[in-house]
């Protein structure tokens, strides 16, 4: 039950709920890989997490449950642990995301698993790592992006901490998941044996914090908040004109003359205060009011279409839908109808021979597969 894709041929078994785990498993499901999700007859928690609602069933897991099958199996039962153990032993990857030391009680966990099946890829999610003082304490987005330090970098200046406002470690995690398996993959196509992989929320909290690590870590300063600017590049951020914010991103100082030229002082790309980017960012507080005062003067279409004449990094703030609205979201197939039904979800942001994969079947109902996957087992014992 393959799809087309560079891991046609795959089987992949995820046991997995919420967002991380199941979002390692999609990856692989648009590349192509066979993804049998294993549920509890109750489903997965992610179908209740709502309002609103798409037939009873939530846009979050819509969001990361595409191109896959659905089975359900209760692990409470010691019966059916036999079956799922035959499921893996077909497998090439297992994607697992559930209560810390839930697993490696019935002999499912990684050690027992790539033990018994040398060849598999077994990839853990975390809240908190696999090791450590932390390492069996729950943990959803918003707990781990305030532990991670990103809440405390994000937001304005003088306000609170702030959640990013999409889960950045959910997806993120799953994509170093993702990631992990393949190389794990390759690993065992000249190995013969595949690998544990393990990756969580908190790591990657971690990982999207390096720019500001480096900085905190060469200088002894922490970097503070800059709402949509940046403590290290000056201007590079959002500003106000009659008819909306713009953000504009002079990146180097070719850009801050021809963007100084743009807003008709041109002075300022030789002034000692501002000709280069360290002196400009320790004068933030002197340049920033004086380019916004000029932006105030005019309307955002006027500003976007001098600017990008200039050549001088710009962009309107969009809202959801008119970001993907725009032509250029359609010209690269990002939306894409779901198979069957009334509603669209967002494709894999990866093209393979210029072909993005596309969404071959909707999200799964719970256990909507079971009776086939079970034929399928049937088939293949006798």
């Amino acid at each position: 039950m393959s799809g087309p894709g560079p891991l046609a041929g795959v089987r992949v078994i995820e046991v997995a709920m919420n967002l991380a785990g199941p979002m390692v498993g999609e990856i692989l499901a648009h590349m192509g890989a066979d993804v049998v999700k294993v549920e509890r007859p109750e489903g997965d928690d992610a179908r209740r997490w709502g309002p609103p609602f798409w037939k009873g069933t939530s846009p979050g897991y819509l969001a990361v449950n595409a191109n896959k099958r659905s089975i359900t199996i209760d692990l409470k039962d010691p019966a059916a642990v036999p079956w799922l153990l035959e499921l893996v032993g077909d497998a090439d990857v297992f994607v697992q995301n559930l209560r810390p030391g839930s697993l490696e009680a019935q002999g499912l966990g990684a050690e027992a698993l790539t033990a018994r099946f040398p060849r598999l890829v077994y990839c853990s999610i975390w809240a908190f790592g696999r090791v450590g003082p932390l390492k069996l304490k729950p943990g959803y987005e918003p707990l781990v992006q305030a532990f991670s330090g990103l809440m405390m970098m994000n937001g304005d200046e003088d306000s609170p901490p702030t959640r990013i406002g999409t889960s950045i470690l959910d997806y993120g995690t799953g994509m170093w998941g993702a990631m992990g398996v393949l190389a794990g993959l390759v690993q065992r196509g000249s190995t013969g044996r595949g690998c544990v992989v393990d990756a969580s929320l908190f790591e990657t909290g971690l990982a999207w914090m390096k720019g500001h690590f480096a900085s905190y870590n060469t200088s002894g300063v922490i970097p503070e908040r800059h709402r949509t600017g940046s403590h290290r590049v000056v201007p590079f951020e959002s500003f106000e004109t009659k008819t909306g914010p713009i953000v504009v991103a002079a990146g180097n100082d070719r850009l801050f003359a021809k963007l100084a030229g743009v807003l008709g002082h041109p002075q300022w790309a030789a002034d000692a205060r501002f000709a280069t980017n360290a002196a400009r960012v320790t004068n933030k507080p002197l340049l920033l009011p004086l380019i916004a005062a000029v932006f105030a003067t005019g309307s955002k279409g006027e500003w976007i279409d001098r600017l990008e004449a200039e050549g001088v990094p710009c962009a309107v703030i969009n809202s959801l839908p008119d970001a993907v609205s725009h032509p250029q979201a359609a010209a690269l197939g990002m939306v894409q109808k779901v198979p069957g039904d009334d509603y669209s979800l967002m494709a894999l942001p990866l093209s393979f021979d210029g072909v993005r994969p596309a969404i071959r079947r909707a999200p799964p109902a719970v256990g909507e597969h079971t009776a086939e996957v079970r034929a399928e087992r049937r088939r293949t014992r006798g």
